[in-house]
């Protein structure tokens, strides 16, 4: 007898499962895009306590709306590229990148055997889209719209309220599970 596994039917030998990972890959969450109406919620603003808070504050919703944030930061870039054609072209094929590399892909990134997280993906197509639009002689433009991108999602990650996010089902349910119980006025019996 052979001591090579039999695969069963319907199963191909020598698969192997799609949620085997190895253990010198780094952990990645899929990019998840948070309903615009969460995201636009004024009811949801305030005003931190202290820097602290805020500090707080902007590392979560970073981490919680980055699809978000992504996409307001390149309508902006967009937007400062109306009136230059050229840029426009290279824009828009860099943007095919981004939702072929970013967008719409539903787990992590995989090249060449190699995994990449969500924040490295999204420093290298931040970085090859600024150097593609500054070598089109835009470099003014996309500095000022990366300027203001980056002072309107600090702003709005600073004053946006955390204490409504669950950043995966793990978190909600022990916020839901491990709370406190509530006290009552009733007395046990």
């Amino acid at each position: 007898m052979s001591n090579a596994a039999t695969a069963g039917y319907g199963t191909v030998a020598g698969a192997t499962s799609a949620t085997t990972t190895s253990p010198t890959a780094t952990p990645t969450s899929s990019v998840t895009p948070r309903p615009w109406r969460e995201f636009l919620d004024v009811s949801a603003l305030s005003r931190p306590y202290s820097y602290d808070d805020a500090m707080i504050r902007v590392r979560r919703n970073l981490n919680y709306f980055r699809f978000n944030y992504a996409v307001v930061t390149l309508l902006i870039v967009f937007l400062s590229l109306l009136w230059h054609p050229l840029s426009m072209i290279v824009f828009l094929l860099l943007f095919v990148a981004w939702y072929y590399f970013y967008f719409s892909r539903l787990g992590p990134l995989v090249i060449l055997n190699q995994t990449f997280d969500d924040r490295t993906v999204i420093c290298v197509l931040g970085l090859v889209t600024v150097v593609a639009l500054v070598s089109t002689h835009v470099g003014v433009n996309v500095l000022v719209s990366l300027i203001i991108a980056v002072l309107l999602v600090g702003l709005h990650a600073a004053f946006r309220v955390t204490e409504d996010l669950f950043l995966d089902e793990e978190s909600r349910l022990v916020s839901v599970v491990g709370a406190q119980p509530l006290r009552t006025n009733y007395t046990p019996i």
